[in-house]
């Protein structure tokens, strides 16, 4: 007995069945209530067991994945082999971008210098 004077309910899943089994059963008045008081438990086990047992049986219907089954290991190790690899592609685009910037700086820098030196001298 708990300190409040009730029964605590500890049943296991082949008790659950067979009580529900047994609830479903009864169709004579009262006979639940019995079933109840024999039983130690609530109408509110039996509500809360009667929904656990159909979301299983709906579960246990719906269409099985084929095939072998996913590991969350492996799909997140090739996750992180996809970002490095396009992390390496990105870093040389990056690279390749700055050799263009600079070769067009140079290239600005040597044509003012030749527009400098052509208007200061040739005519």
């Amino acid at each position: 007995m708990s300190p409040g004077g009730q029964f605590l309910v500890s049943l296991d899943s082949s008790d659950k069945r067979r009580i529900l089994a047994a609830a479903d059963a009864c169709t004579q008045p009262g006979e639940i209530g019995a079933l109840l008081r024999r039983e130690g438990i609530y109408s509110s086990h039996l509500s809360t067991w009667r929904r656990q047992r159909a979301t299983a049986e709906r579960a246990a219907l719906e269409p099985q994945k084929r095939g072998r089954k996913s590991d969350p290991a492996r799909a997140e190790a090739r996750r992180v082999d996809t970002l490095t690899r396009e992390n390496e592609r990105l870093r040389r685009q990056l690279a390749q971008a700055e050799l263009i910037i600079d070769v067009q700086k140079k290239v600005a820098s040597l044509l003012d210098m030749s527009i400098a030196h052509t208007s200061s001298g040739a005519f």
